[in-house]
C-alpha cells in the first residue's frame, strides 16, 4: 500500500500597515516573514552581514568607482534575503509612503525608519495607553446592542490595551 505525502502549502496574506496600528502590524509582519522564511526576519532584525563597498580605481587617467558584489554563497544568500525582506516591507506600506521609504537600501534601516515614523514616541504611547484604560474602565453597553457586538467592542479595547502594555 502506498501512502501519499500530504504537502501543506501555507500562504499568508501580507499585512499592510495602517495608521495607528503599528504595534499589531509589527507582530503580523514578523509572523509573515517567519512563515515565508525565517532568514527574512533575521536580516530585517539584525541586518545583512554583506555590505557593498564602493572601490575607486585609476583607469586610463580616469577615476572609476566600482561597487563590490557578493562573492561567497553565504553572501549571495544574505543579499537575496535582504532584497526580499526590503521588498516585502515596501509592499506592506500604504501607497502614499512607498516613495519615502524606497530610498533605504537594506531591510534593517528601512524597518527602523518605519518604526520611527509610525511607532510613535513615548508620550504618544503613554497617552494612548491612558485612553485605552479609560475606555476599559468606563465601558458600558446599552440594552439595544447585541451580546456579540458588546463582546466584540470590549475584546477590541482589551486587545489594544494589552498590545499597548506589551510595547510600553
Amino acid at each position: 500500500m502506498e501512502f501519499e505525502s500530504a504537502q501543506s502549502n501555507t500562504t499568508a496574506k501580507l499585512p499592510i500597515l495602517k495608521l495607528g496600528k503599528y504595534e499589531m502590524w509589527v507582530i503580523r509582519i514578523k509572523q509573515y516573514f517567519q512563515v515565508q522564511d525565517y532568514a527574512l526576519w533575521e536580516v530585517t532584525e539584525n541586518g545583512n552581514s554583506w555590505v557593498s563597498v564602493p572601490q575607486t580605481a585609476q583607469e586610463n587617467d580616469t577615476l572609476v568607482t566600482k561597487m563590490s558584489v557578493p562573492i561567497t554563497a553565504e553572501e549571495k544568500t544574505n543579499k537575496k534575503n535582504d532584497v526580499k525582506a526590503r521588498s516585502f516591507l515596501l509592499m506592506a506600506l500604504p501607497n502614499e509612503h512607498q516613495l519615502t521609504f524606497s530610498q533605504y537600501t537594506d531591510a534593517k534601516t528601512m524597518f527602523v525608519a518605519i518604526e520611527i515614523r509610525f511607532g510613535g514616541n513615548e508620550a504618544t504611547k503613554k497617552t494612548q495607553k491612558t485612553l485605552l484604560k479609560q475606555q476599559y474602565e468606563n465601558f458600558s453597553a446599552s440594552s439595544t446592542e447585541s451580546l456579540d457586538f458588546i463582546v466584540n467592542r470590549l475584546q477590541k479595547i482589551g486587545i489594544n490595551l494589552l498590545i499597548s502594555l506589551l510595547f510600553a
